[in-house]
């Protein structure tokens, strides 16, 4: 409680009461009281802060369509027994209003289960879709369908998912659907149970394409998993590859009813790629996170009366900063334009095959010309003439990075330097990405999240109750409110 305004004590002080049936309402003059809205939009960009939004608007030359949003909050993201929080802990406030503990989904910091908007929506029937770029049993959108203490016990989640009577998930696919991960007491196929609870699964853009109205439930995912059941970076991204734009259009297709629906979308990846400290990964992302709220937008423009669209990170990856000491005030964000894969995909694809290969034999010599191929960082020339001609101390950085490659030693098994240099991803491809962030005048301070606050915009129905500044978990209450449902915490039924 020491690291909140004062504004948000008496919001975290009844979010952090489990209810046996009573209500509680903290500052209610600040939530929506008017007529409900009908469709429910909350869009969730993993790891986007200011620094990330601000940076893909000065990559592409073009601003964010939420950036437009008449509503602007700025929302602040500790846990209950962190300051920086954690992907589940932090969609667990915002699905819930539950401010809870680093790890948990969908619980109070005591152990019980408590109810989401989308599951209120769901009892309300309203038709519910959850949509990911990341596996969609990850933490952000499992805590709006399931109740688990941590979030690795995917197989409960993906149980939880077959159990929940939403009308559509799309995106990545299952982590551990069999129950095989240690420490899990298997409960079956998770796949079987989901279709036995009557749910259609499609696995490629052929099925993705068929789908209609008259398909029933729906678990849709891409076929190219690229990483931990994910949907590939958008730099990577094939045509046959399903876009988070595609996914949420169509979702808005399946679940659009007389009743209405709620609708979580993330954009999962922005963190993934902000972890790795690879910028041109994570501002394509974001573009493509962007290019999923027009779908929504384009909804509300026909229904402005009716239609309520929240967007909001979970919190900020990486320390991502605007700025590098080595270009002083200068930036050259077109440097960035050189580089055509992730990290993800140079690591699998370059690195991964080259260091099988090299049986102690290959140089950093060897691997140069695939450093200038993906990144378009040169070895030769002039570099006060050609900003991508590397200077020789960054020469001689990822020499040392290449080393630490080929001998293995990630930080799993290396030195809390290495931690600090590299995280837990390939030194060598760390490497590169800071020196093109640094020449693009990026730079960043972390492989994990940081306690910087959020911006939060919104609009239509209820939008002005997202104003002004306030914890995370005020955004599930002011959802509430704006669905008629009164602004708390509630226990979830069994």
């Amino acid at each position: 409680m020491r690291f909140l305004g004062l504004r948000s004590v008496s919001a975290m002080l009844c979010a952090l009461i489990v209810l046996t049936g009573s209500v509680c309402i903290t500052h209610a003059e600040e939530y929506y009281s008017g007529t409900p809205a009908k469709y429910v939009f909350l869009f969730i960009g993993d790891g986007m802060g200011i620094a990330q939004k601000m940076s893909t608007e000065a990559v592409t030359g073009e601003q964010l369509v939420f950036d437009d949003f008449p509503v602007q909050g700025i929302t602040t993201t500790q846990a209950n027994n962190r300051f920086i929080v954690g992907s589940a802990a932090a969609a667990t406030a915002m699905s819930s209003g539950q401010v809870t503990n680093i790890g948990m989904i969908g619980m109070s910091p005591n152990g019980k289960s408590v109810k989401t908007i989308a599951e209120m929506a769901r009892d309300n029937g309203q038709k519910v879709g959850i949509v990911s770029s990341v596996s969609i049993d990850h933490a952000t959108p499992a805590a709006f369908y399931a109740h688990v203490p941590k979030r690795s016990q995917y197989h409960y989640i993906d149980h939880a998912l077959a159990a929940s009577n939403f009308d559509y998930f799309a995106g990545g696919g299952l982590k551990d659907p069999k129950g095989t991960r240690k420490g899990i007491e298997a409960r079956g196929n998770a796949v079987t149970a989901i279709k036995k609870a009557g749910y259609k699964i499609v696995s490629n853009r052929s099925g993705f394409e068929k789908l209609s109205k008259s398909s029933g439930k729906v678990l849709a995912y891409n076929e190219w998993l690229q990483d931990s059941g994910a949907t590939p970076y958008e730099i990577d991204r094939r045509t046959q590859d399903i876009s988070l734009a595609e996914f949420t259009a169509k979702g808005i297709v399946l679940l659009d009813n007389s009743e209405g629906f709620f609708l979580m979308v993330e954009g999962g990846k922005i963190d993934w790629a902000c972890h790795a400290n690879d910028a041109k990964a994570a501002v394509m992302d974001t573009v493509a996170f962007n290019n999923a709220v027009k779908e929504a937008v384009a909804f509300y423009k026909k229904h402005p009366n009716d239609t309520l669209i929240v967007v909001t990170g979970d919190h900020e990856t990486g320390g991502m900063t605007l700025g590098f000491a080595g270009t002083k005030y200068e930036s050259h964000f077109n440097v960035l334009d050189a580089q055509t894969v992730s990290f993800e995909k140079f690591t699998q694809e370059v690195m991964e095959p080259f260091k099988k290969a090299a049986h102690g034999k290959n140089t950093f010599e060897d691997i140069k010309p695939q450093i200038t191929k993906y990144f378009g960082l040169k070895f030769e020339g002039n570099p006060k003439k050609d900003t991508m001609v590397l200077k020789p101390y960054e020469v001689a950085k990822l020499q040392e990075a290449f080393i630490q490659s080929m001998a293995g030693q990630l930080i799993k098994n290396n030195s809390p330097q290495a931690a600090i240099l590299y995280g837990s991803y390939d030194p060598l491809v760390v490497a590169v990405t800071h020196t093109v962030n640094n020449k693009a005048g990026l730079a960043w301070t972390s492989f994990k999240h940081t306690g910087t606050p959020i911006v939060t915009s919104a609009i239509g129905v209820g939008a002005e109750s997202f104003r002004n500044n306030y914890h995370q978990s005020e955004i599930a209450k002011k959802i509430m409110a704006v669905m008629g449902i009164a602004p708390a915490v509630s226990v979830a039924s069994k």
